[in-house]
């Protein structure tokens, strides 16, 4: 099964996707990862390599391919991606977006980078608004809409272990989509 946690920065997304993982014994992939690599081998931070990606859509599409390979080569994946819920869906079995707002997130984020509260603000509403145009532009997503993912969670009051449980619980209540498309399927589209 592969399995994708979209949200925004903040929202617990990689917490929560790692713990699954762990709990269900699948390999985890996080876009943000990818990203905070070519970040580091171009010498830049995260604002930056935003920044930079507003023009090069080559850096989005380094990222989209080296996910894709791992969709299309694994059978057990947790994928963790702001986006990877918009683009990947029709390859994956199931889509979970986390979020909280804004003050949360901000204190989660200040906390994780030992940043002031108000210079974590700022960064995450410089990469939302980025992040907003971006996939806007180059893909054609609004990040507002909701409606590809099947089960929407507020992680505001709740911790990562009962996030992880609830997640169980509807995995485990669900039928099964059939298997994510391979590349034979794809290429036949």
């Amino acid at each position: 099964m592969i399995i994708i946690i979209s949200g925004p920065p903040g929202s617990g997304k990689t917490s929560v996707a790692i713990k699954l993982a762990n709990e269900l014994s699948y390999k985890f992939i996080s876009a943000g990862k990818i990203f905070r690599d070519i970040a580091q081998k171009m010498g830049l931070d995260i604002i930056n390599l935003n920044k930079v990606a507003e023009s090069n859509f080559d850096i989005d599409k380094m990222v989209d391919k080296k996910i894709f390979e791992y969709i299309l080569s694994e059978k057990n994946l947790i994928i963790e991606s702001h986006i990877a819920g918009w683009l990947f869906r029709e390859y994956t079995n199931i889509a979970i977006y986390l979020w909280a707002p804004l003050k949360i997130r901000a204190n989660r984020i200040a906390i994780r980078d030992k940043i002031s509260y108000d210079e974590a603000i700022s960064q995450i509403i410089k990469r939302e608004y980025m992040h907003y145009k971006r996939f806007n532009k180059f893909y054609g997503i609004d990040i507002n809409d909701l409606s590809v993912f099947d089960l929407v969670i507020n992680t505001s009051n709740v911790d990562v272990n009962n996030i992880v449980k609830l997640i169980l619980t509807y995995l485990s209540s669900v039928s099964q989509n059939p298997q994510p498309l391979k590349e034979k399927d794809i290429n036949d589209k």
